[in-house]
C-alpha cells in the first residue's frame, strides 16, 4: 500500500520517497520537523503501464506518464504548481466576470483572483492542501471543505478520488452541501495535455463541438454562442481531426457530439502517439486554451460541469441543496 510522501530525496517519477517522524539538526542538536514540499503531501500511484502522482495542495495532478511518455505537462513536487497545472476547480471552474455574482436576490462579491482581468478564476480551493481519506498503490482519495467565506457563505465538502486503471486514470469530483442555503456549484480539471513530441504548433486536435462561446477581446468575458465553422473555421473548427498550427484558443466549447454509451472524446495527436480526455453528460463544457504564455508546451483541455460566468449566466450551475451532492468525472488516456 502507498502513503502519503513528505521531502526527501527525488523519485524517478519526480515525486519524493517517504519520510517519516523527525530528523536531528546536526548544527544544533535539536529535532526538527521534516519540510513538506511546496505541492503538499505526494501520492504516487502505478497501474501496468500508466503512473501518476498527485499532490494534495489543490487536489492536483503533478504527473501522468505512459511508458515513461508523458500525457500531461507535469510540475515539480517542491514547485510552486505552475499555470494551474493539473488543479482541481472548485466550487466553480473558469470565471466569475468581475467576481460579482447575483444569487436569490443578494449580491455577492468574491476575492479577484484574476487581477490583469479582474475577474474570479477557478475557485476557491487552489492553494487547499486536502487530506487523504484512503490511498493505497493505485487509487487515492482527497478531500476538503470550502467554508463559508466573503462572496460565497456556503459549507461545501469536496471528494475527489483519482485511479489507475489499465486504460487511464479516472478522477471524479462530488461536491456535497453540509451547510444552510442552496449553494451554486461546478467542477472540472486543469490537465495541460501532452501529444507527443514537439509543441501545441505540431499537434492534431480532435474536438467534437458545434458551438463556441465567444468572448470580447482580451477580458474573456462571455457574449454569445457562434458555430464553430461560422465564425473562424481555422482557429475554431476541429470536428475532423486536424493540426493546431498558429492557432490561438483560450474558449470554451459546448453541443458535443456523443458516441453510443454518452460519453465525449477530445484526442490529441502527434505521429502515431497521443493522449485523450473522456468524459460524460455531467460536462457539457469543455475549454479549450493553447498555453501561449507557456510556450504552447501542453494543450490545456477542462471538461466542465457549467459554461464559465455560469454564476451569472445560469448556465449549467448546480444549486445543491442542503444534504445534495453532484459527482462529475473524467478519464485521460493514452493513444498508442
Amino acid at each position: 500500500m502507498s502513503r502519503p510522501t513528505c521531502a526527501g530525496s527525488p523519485t524517478r517519477s519526480g515525486g519524493t520517497k517517504p519520510t517519516t517522524g523527525w530528523r536531528e539538526d546536526s548544527d544544533v542538536g535539536r529535532a526538527v520537523r521534516p519540510r513538506r514540499p511546496l505541492s503538499g503531501t505526494q501520492f504516487s500511484l502505478r497501474r501496468g503501464r500508466y503512473e501518476a502522482d498527485v499532490a494534495s495542495v489543490g487536489a492536483s495532478l503533478r504527473t501522468l506518464p505512459f511508458d515513461g511518455r508523458d500525457l500531461v505537462v507535469p510540475f515539480e513536487a517542491d514547485e510552486l504548481r505552475p499555470s494551474f497545472r493539473g488543479l482541481t476547480l472548485a466550487p466553480w471552474p473558469n470565471r466569475v466576470v468581475g467576481g460579482a455574482y447575483r444569487l436569490a436576490g443578494v449580491d455577492h462579491q468574491l476575492p479577484i483572483t484574476e487581477p490583469d482581468r479582474g475577474h474570479a478564476l477557478h475557485g476557491l480551493a487552489i492553494w487547499t492542501d486536502y487530506e487523504p481519506r484512503e490511498a493505497s498503490s493505485d487509487r487515492v482519495v482527497l478531500a476538503a471543505t470550502i467554508e463559508p467565506q466573503a462572496g460565497y457563505p456556503w459549507r461545501v465538502e469536496v471528494s475527489t478520488p483519482f485511479s489507475l486503471d489499465d486504460h487511464g486514470l479516472v478522477q471524479t469530483v462530488t461536491g456535497r452541501n453540509v451547510g444552510s442555503g442552496n449553494a451554486p456549484w461546478g467542477t472540472g480539471p486543469h490537465p495541460y495535455l501532452v501529444g507527443g513530441r514537439g509543441r501545441v504548433d505540431d499537434w492534431e486536435l480532435e474536438l467534437p463541438a458545434a458551438d463556441v462561446l465567444s468572448v470580447s477581446g482580451d477580458l474573456l468575458v462571455p457574449t454569445g454562442l457562434v458555430a464553430v465553422d461560422a465564425e473562424d473555421p481555422a482557429r475554431f473548427d476541429f470536428r475532423r481531426p486536424r493540426r493546431l498550427g498558429n492557432a490561438r484558443i483560450d474558449h470554451a466549447f459546448t453541443t458535443l457530439a456523443r458516441e453510443e454509451d454518452g460519453t465525449v472524446r477530445v484526442r490529441l495527436r502527434a505521429d502515431r502517439t497521443g493522449v485523450e480526455i473522456t468524459f460524460d453528460a455531467t460536462c457539457p463544457w469543455v475549454q479549450v486554451h493553447t498555453a501561449d504564455a507557456d510556450d504552447r508546451i501542453g494543450l490545456a483541455v477542462e471538461p466542465m460541469t457549467c459554461a464559465p460566468d455560469a454564476f451569472n449566466s445560469g448556465t449549467g450551475l448546480v444549486l445543491l441543496e442542503p444534504g445534495e451532492a453532484h459527482t462529475a468525472g473524467w478519464r485521460i488516456a493514452a493513444i498508442d
